[in-house]
């Protein structure tokens, strides 16, 4: 898993409204298709998706399946986004540097 793979994933909307839901607490299915615009079976393809890129996981409870949240994708990404602050941050300390030279 890469964070180019965390990105395709939440570049759906839906997926990010799936995510944004399991942030509250595990749901199986059902209940996250009763708060979306779209099918269980929708659902279902993209909690596939979800869970290709390490954003959830699931479990059995007797014949539900149960998603949750997982912290393992965001922490690629933002390792990733986290790298661009680190220059950001540095080539802020350089003009500052460079105009106190001056």
């Amino acid at each position: 898993m890469t964070y180019e793979s965390v990105l395709a994933a939440l570049a759906d909307p839906t997926r990010r409204a799936i995510l944004e839901q399991l942030r509250r607490g595990p749901s199986p299915v059902g209940e996250l298709a009763e708060r979306l615009p779209v099918s269980r079976a929708a659902v279902s393809q993209h909690l596939r998706v979800l869970k290709e890129a390490n954003l959830v996981s699931e479990s059995a409870v007797g014949t539900k399946r149960i998603y949750r949240a997982e912290a393992e994708g965001l922490a690629l990404l933002r390792k990733y986004l986290e790298r661009f602050w680190g220059d950001v941050l540095q080539s802020y300390a350089d003009d500052a540097n460079r105009k106190t030279r001056r």
